[in-house]
C-alpha cells in the first residue's frame, strides 16, 4: 500500500520578518545610505503632500529596501536560517515579537518555532533555491503593483548611479508581463509622472539615466548597447522566453539566429485565452534563443520583475517558487535561470528576481518565498477597493438574466434630469460601465449581443453604447480596440462591454461598476478574476461594485476565495461591520468522535401492471419556478436582504409531440408510448403542455419523476458504516482565520485568567483556542453549560463550516434538492457516557423547512451513532433554561 503523502508545514515567515523590521526600524535605517533615507522619507504616506504611496505600496518598498541594503539581497532561505538561529543581522532579535496583522490591524503574538518545523520549512525553501535571490510580493489587485515596481526600479537606478561598484543595486531591469493585456498596463511605468515617487532634485537625474524599451510587437528587436546601464525593458514573456527547437537548424538558421524572434505572428497565441500556456514543462536541451535574449546577456547586474506572477508561471508557480518539489521547471523559470547562467559566464549576474502577484497563496498553499503580503480583505476595509454587492440569480434563464441585469444596472447608475429622462451618473467625469461575459464568441454574437441590444432599445438607450471585445478581428475591429483602451476616459461613451474570457489582470477599468457572469466558464479561477474587475476604487468615498452571478458561479466564487485568499464569503464583505479576524488554533490532543454514516441504496424494477398516470398539476406550488432576484448588502450568506423582485421568464414552448419526445429522451422510452400515457393521464395532454410551456422546469422536476414512479418501483435498503472523525483537521498554516465581532468571541486564554473557571473545567472543552459564536444565545449556552456537573466534554462545532472538520451531517435541501452539509452547534458528552448533538436555533427559524430537514437527517445520524439530537430555542437559552437539553428525551 503506498504511503500517504505528508503535507509540508507552513510558516508565514513574511510576518515574522515584517515584525522584526518594525521593531528594529531605527537601528536598521542607520545602516542605509543617505540617498536611500531621503527616497523613503519622500514617499512616507504620512507626509503632507498632494500624492504619496499607499500604505501597502510603501510597506512593500520598505521591505524591498530592507532586503537589499540591510540583508544584501540574501535569498529567503538564508534570511530564514539567520533569523531562526539569531546570527548575522539577526543576532540581537527578541525571542517573540508582538506584531500587527495586516488584514485586521489587530496585535498578534508569534510563537517560537520548534526545531522540527523550522528544519522542514528551511528544507522546503532551500530545495528549489535559485542561483539568485527570488522574492514574492503579494499585493491584492487595486493596490498599485505597477507603480510599486516602477518605484523600486527608480530607487535602484538612482543608487546604482551614485554607487556603481556596489553589487547590491540593479544596473538594468527586465519587466515581464504574462500577456498583451498586462503589457499594456505596464506601459504606465513609462508614462506616469516620476516626480510622484522620486525626490524633485533627482527627477532630472533619473530622466537622464533611463532608457525604456517596450517590446510590444512580435517583431520588435531589443536595441540596447552592449554593456550599457539603466535600461528598463518591458516585455511580454513570449518575446524573451526560450523555445524548444522543433527541427535541426540549417546553416541559414545558424547565420541569422540572433535576429530570429521567439514568437511569430503565426503561432497559436491569444491574449483572450482563459488559460495561459506559458508553463509548458521543458528540459535543458534543444532550446533556441532569440535576438532579445542574446542582447540581455550583454547587460550587467540585471534585475528581473515578473508582474502577475500567477499567470506568468501558470499553474506551476507553486513549484517554481518552492512550494512544491519538482526537478523540472517552466519555460519562463528556465529562461531566467539561463539568463543568470549566461550573465555569470560574462562576469556579471542576475541580482534578484521579484515576483509580484495578487495573493501569497496558490491552490491554498502559501509560497515560502513571500516577503510581503497585503490581502483583499484589508484593501476593501481600507477603501482601496469598492465594496461588493452580489446579486444571486435563481431559476432564471440566460435571456431573463441579461434583461434583469441591464435594467437594474441602468436604474442604479442613472438619475432623472428633471425632464423625465434618466441620465448616467458620472464618476471623475467617466460613465459607469457593465461588463457582460460570454463563454464563447459564437454565443456572444448569436445569443448575448442581440438580447443586450434589444433590452437597451426598450430602455431608450442607443446601441452605440455597446462595445464588443472578443479577440476576433472579424468581430472586434481596430476601432473597437481603440475604444476599449479609452474606456477609463471622460470621452468614452461606451457603457456595456461584451467580452469573452477577458477577466485577466491588467484590464484596469476603474469606471467598471458591474460584472455579469451567468454561464459557467471553462476555468473556475476565471469567476474570481472576472468578478474582481469591478472593485477598483474610483471617485470620492467608497463606491460599490455590483456582481451579478448565477447560484452556481456564486458557489465557485466562494471556493476560489478560499483557495486564493483563504477567505470565505463570510469574511469577504463590506467594511464597517465591526468584525475582526481571529487566528484559531487547535488545542491538543486531537479530538475524535465515532459516528455512523448511513447510505440509502435502491434497486429499480419495471412494474408489471401500470396504473393511470397522475401528475398532480393542480396542487403544485409554482412559486419556486418563478424567476426572482434577491439583492444583498454583501457576499455574506446572512447579509441583510435589500430587495427582492420577480424576473420575467423566457420559456420554451412545447407541443404534444415535442413534450412526448423530450420525456422519452430522458426515460429512454418510445415517444409513442409516452404520448399515449400523457393523453390518458388524470391531468390530460392539454394541461401538461400548457404547464410545461409556462414553467419548463416542471417537465424535469415533476412530470418526468412522477412518470418514472408510475412505470417503475424501487426497493430501498440501507448500508451503515462507522468511522472515527476528527472534530478539527490540522490547519496547514498552523491556524484557521475566522471573522467575528469581539463580543461574540470567547478565548481560552481569557477564561484561563478568570477565577470562575478552573483548569479542570476548561479542559472539558476548547478543542480550539478560540470560539467565535454566531449569536448571543449560542455564547450563553456555552458559558452556562461549561463546567456543568453532568457534562464530561463540551465542544462548539458550528464555527468551522468550510471543510475544516469531518463532523457534519449531510442532508437534502428541500428547496433545491441538492445534497448539502450541516454543521451542528455543539457536541456534548455526559458523565454517564451519552453523546448529544445540540443545535441552538432562533425561535423564528425552528419551523423553517431547511431547519427541519437538517433536524431530520441529524436525528437519523445520531440514532445510527448511538447519540441523541436536541434542538433548543434561543429564547429558552436566554431565559436560563440551557440545561433542558440534558433531560431524558
Amino acid at each position: 500500500m503506498p504511503r500517504a503523502k505528508k503535507s509540508s508545514p507552513e510558516v508565514p515567515f513574511y510576518r515574522y520578518l515584517w515584525d522584526y523590521y518594525q521593531a528594529n526600524k531605527g537601528t536598521i535605517r542607520r545602516n542605509y545610505r543617505d540617498l536611500t533615507k531621503k527616497f523613503l522619507d519622500y514617499n512616507e504616506p504620512t507626509r503632507t503632500r498632494a500624492w504619496h504611496l499607499r500604505k501597502p505600496q510603501y510597506e512593500a518598498l520598505e521591505m524591498y529596501v530592507f532586503l537589499k541594503e540591510y540583508l544584501g539581497n540574501a535569498p529567503v532561505h538564508r534570511v530564514f536560517e539567520d533569523w531562526y538561529n539569531r546570527k548575522g543581522r539577526f543576532e540581537n532579535r527578541a525571542a517573540n515579537l508582538a506584531g500587527v496583522d495586516e488584514e485586521t490591524d489587530q496585535v498578534s503574538m508569534f510563537e517560537t518555532l520548534d526545531t522540527a518545523t523550522y528544519e522542514a520549512v528551511f528544507k522546503q525553501m532551500k530545495r528549489s533555491k535559485q542561483s539568485y535571490a527570488n522574492y514574492v510580493f503579494a499585493l491584492t489587485m487595486g493596490t498599485g503593483k505597477t507603480l510599486l515596481m516602477a518605484t523600486c526600479i527608480f530607487y535602484d537606478f538612482l543608487l546604482a548611479n551614485k554607487f556603481p561598484k556596489d553589487e547590491r543595486y540593479l544596473h538594468n531591469a527586465l519587466v515581464f508581463a504574462p500577456d498583451k493585456t498586462v503589457l499594456q498596463s505596464l506601459q504606465e511605468i513609462d508614462t506616469f509622472n516620476r516626480s510622484k515617487v522620486v525626490p524633485p532634485e533627482y527627477v532630472n537625474v533619473l530622466n537622464g539615466l533611463l532608457r525604456i524599451h517596450v517590446l510590444e510587437d512580435a517583431g520588435t528587436t531589443l536595441n540596447t548597447h552592449d554593456g550599457s546601464r539603466f535600461n528598463l525593458i518591458i516585455s511580454n514573456t513570449q518575446k524573451i522566453i526560450l523555445k524548444r527547437r522543433s527541427t535541426e537548424p540549417t546553416p541559414v538558421d545558424t547565420l541569422f539566429s540572433s535576429a530570429k524572434p521567439a514568437y511569430e505572428p503565426g503561432e497559436s497565441y491569444s491574449a483572450f485565452d482563459d488559460l495561459y500556456d506559458f508553463d509548458k514543462i521543458l528540459d535543458e536541451k534543444d532550446l533556441t534563443t532569440n535576438q532579445r535574449f542574446e542582447k540581455l546577456l550583454r547587460l550587467e547586474q540585471l534585475g528581473v520583475f515578473i508582474d502577475e506572477a500567477h499567470h506568468a508561471f501558470g499553474k506551476n508557480l507553486a513549484r517554481d517558487v518552492g512550494a512544491e518539489k519538482d526537478t523540472r521547471v517552466t519555460s519562463l523559470r528556465l529562461t531566467i535561470d539561463e539568463l543568470a547562467q549566461g550573465l555569470k559566464r560574462a562576469g556579471t549576474r542576475v541580482v534578484a528576481c521579484y515576483n509580484y502577484t495578487g495573493t501569497p497563496y496558490a491552490q491554498g498553499k502559501l509560497f515560502p518565498e513571500v516577503v510581503y503580503a497585503y490581502g483583499l480583505q484589508a484593501a476593501i476595509r481600507a477603501g482601496y477597493l469598492k465594496r461588493a454587492r452580489v446579486h444571486a440569480y435563481e431559476n432564471v434563464q440566460d435571456r431573463s438574466f441579461l434583461k434583469s441585469v441591464i435594467e437594474r444596472f441602468w436604474r442604479d447608475h442613472t438619475e432623472e434630469d428633471g425632464q423625465g429622462r434618466r441620465m448616467p451618473i458620472r464618476h471623475e467625469g467617466m460613465l459607469p460601465k457593465l461588463a457582460i461575459f460570454a463563454p464563447t464568441v459564437d454565443e456572444l454574437t448569436k445569443d448575448v449581443r442581440p438580447v443586450v441590444e434589444s433590452v437597451l432599445a426598450d430602455l431608450g438607450v442607443p446601441t452605440s453604447k455597446v462595445l464588443v471585445n472578443v479577440g476576433d478581428t472579424s468581430i472586434t475591429t481596430n476601432d473597437d480596440l481603440r475604444e476599449f483602451k479609452l474606456l477609463d476616459t471622460p470621452s468614452s461613451d461606451k457603457q456595456f462591454i461584451l467580452l469573452v474570457n477577458k477577466g485577466k489582470e491588467g484590464w484596469n477599468v476603474r469606471s467598471l461598476f458591474g460584472v455579469a457572469l451567468y454561464r459557467k466558464p471553462k476555468s473556475k479561477i476565471f469567476v474570481l478574476q472576472a468578478t474582481m474587475r469591478c472593485l477598483r476604487a474610483i471617485g470620492e468615498g467608497q463606491q460599490t461594485g455590483h456582481i451579478y452571478l448565477s447560484e452556481e458561479n456564486k458557489s465557485i466564487l466562494q471556493d476560489e476565495l478560499q483557495q486564493n485568499f483563504r477567505l470565505d464569503l463570510k469574511a469577504f464583505q463590506q467594511s464597517g461591520t465591526g468584525k475582526e479576524t481571529y487566528q484559531v488554533r487547535v488545542v491538543p490532543p486531537p479530538r475524535t468522535v465515532r459516528i455512523a454514516r448511513v447510505q440509502k441504496l435502491y434497486d429499480v424494477k419495471e412494474r408489471r401492471t401500470v396504473e393511470r398516470a397522475a401528475f398532480g398539476l393542480a396542487s403544485l406550488d409554482l412559486s419556486k419556478y418563478e424567476g426572482r432576484v434577491t439583492i444583498k448588502g454583501g457576499l455574506k450568506d446572512s447579509a441583510a436582504v435589500i430587495g427582492s423582485e420577480e424576473v420575467e421568464m423566457e420559456a420554451r414552448a412545447f407541443s404534444p409531440m415535442t413534450l412526448a419526445a423530450e420525456i422519452a429522451r430522458y426515460l429512454n422510452l418510445s415517444p409513442v408510448r409516452v404520448e399515449r400515457i400523457l393523453r390518458e393521464s388524470d391531468d390530460g395532454m392539454d394541461a401538461l403542455v400548457d404547464m410545461a410551456s409556462t414553467y419548463n422546469r416542471v417537465v424535469y422536476e415533476v412530470i418526468i419523476p412522477r412518470l418514472f414512479d408510475t412505470l417503475y418501483e424501487g426497493v430501498e435498503y440501507e448500508k451503515k458504516e462507522s468511522e472515527d472523525v476528527q472534530l478539527v483537521k490540522p490547519p496547514e498554516g498552523g491556524f484557521y482565520s475566522v471573522q467575528a465581532k469581539p463580543d461574540d468571541v470567547v478565548l481560552l486564554s481569557s477564561l484561563s485568567a478568570d477565577s470562575a473557571y478552573s483548569p479542570q473545567t476548561l479542559s472539558y472543552s476548547f478543542h480550539l483556542d478560540t470560539y467565535a459564536f454566531d449569536s448571543k444565545p449560542e455564547q450563553r449556552f456555552f458559558r452556562e453549560m461549561l463546567g456543568h456537573q453532568q457534562i464530561k466534554s463540551l465542544y462548539f462545532t458550528g464555527m468551522l463550516t468550510h471543510g475544516q472538520t469531518d463532523f457534519f451531517v449531510q442532508y437534502i435541501d428541500p428547496e433545491s434538492r441538492a445534497v448539502r452539509s450541516y454543521y451542528p452547534d455543539f457536541l456534548i458528552e455526559t458523565v454517564d457516557g451519552k453523546w448529544l448533538i445540540v443545535e441552538v436555533k432562533g425561535d423564528n427559524k425552528v419551523d423553517d423547512p431547511i431547519v427541519q430537514a437538517k433536524q431530520d437527517y441529524a436525528s437519523q445520524l445520531a440514532t445510527a451513532s448511538a447519540m441523541e439530537y436536541r434542538m433548543i430555542r434561543g429564547n429558552d437559552v436566554l431565559d436560563g433554561l440551557s440545561a433542558i437539553v440534558l433531560r431524558p428525551a
